[in-house]
């Protein structure tokens, strides 16, 4: 399900979860764990998160979603919550060396990290919820607002896209792109580069990066994630995730639509 190795301080995290990494509960719920368990290890001065093959992570497991209806959601969005939480507010340095497509909240997860780098013509990298008629949680949707130029931030939730990697480094989904054998030497360095930092000041900076996020979930996000939650239990929704299911996801497999 994950692959932790370390290098000279670095953990270095790879997803491997079937094969297109998709969130489920147990998946969130591993990393969430493994995330607090590095955030307590002296050792671990930086994180990598890097998928397998061609994904990084293609999102929310749709097909499991479906078929467990209304009483999988209202389990499901606070392990998600949960994991978002964890990585985002991680005080130490996070890297995503983005190997493949990273698609809806595979997307967001991406966004968790403080740099990005994408491999060239990898795959594709955008929140895609819309096309399937859900709204993004209000961290998660925080998340992408810190993370993405605001001026291609309505583009990016309402158009419900995905970009190419020379266009996500355009638009600002990425912060670099590296030939693909690069990936993973380039997220190293930028790894250690941070880990040299004091640890301290580099979590208090940091954290104040990221108080706008804490302070609009602390403001309006119980009252967003209640609204997303009734949307997401809805029947009419669960039946548009049945059609998209049907439709897309059990054809022969096609990037990036594996899981939104």
């Amino acid at each position: 399900m994950i692959d932790v190795k370390f290098d000279d301080g670095i953990a270095v995290v790879r997803l491997q979860h079937g094969k297109a990494n998709a969130l489920d509960i147990e998946f969130c719920e591993a990393m969430t764990v493994l995330f607090g368990q590095l955030r307590a290890k002296a050792e671990v001065k930086a994180v990598v998160l890097t998928g397998t093959a061609t994904m990084f992570s293609a999102g929310v497991d749709l097909k499991r979603l479906s078929a467990g209806g209304a009483e999988y959601v209202l389990r499901f969005l606070p392990v998600l919550h949960a994991l978002y939480e964890t990585v985002f507010f991680f005080p130490k340095p996070v890297i995503a060396a983005i190997n493949g497509h990273a698609i809806a909240g595979g997307a967001v997860l991406a966004a968790c990290a403080d740099r990005r780098v994408m491999a060239a013509e990898s795959g594709r990298i955008g929140i895609t919820e819309l096309q399937v008629g859900v709204p993004l949680p209000a961290l998660a949707f925080e998340i992408v607002r810190a993370a993405v130029p605001s001026r291609y931030l309505s583009e990016f939730a309402l158009g419900a896209g995905t970009y190419v990697t020379a266009e996500a480094l355009q638009k600002g989904w990425v912060d670099e792109v590296v030939d693909g054998w690069e990936l993973m030497p380039r997220a190293l360095r930028l790894a250690k580069l941070h880990a040299a930092m004091s640890p301290e000041a580099f979590a208090q900076t940091k954290a104040q990066i990221r108080q706008p996020v804490v302070d609009a979930v602390a403001t309006h996000g119980k009252a967003t994630d209640e609204a997303v939650t009734a949307i997401w239990t809805q029947e009419a929704t669960l039946r548009r995730v049945a059609i998209y299911v049907a439709k897309t996801l059990t054809k022969a497999p096609r990037a990036p639509g594996s899981v939104h």
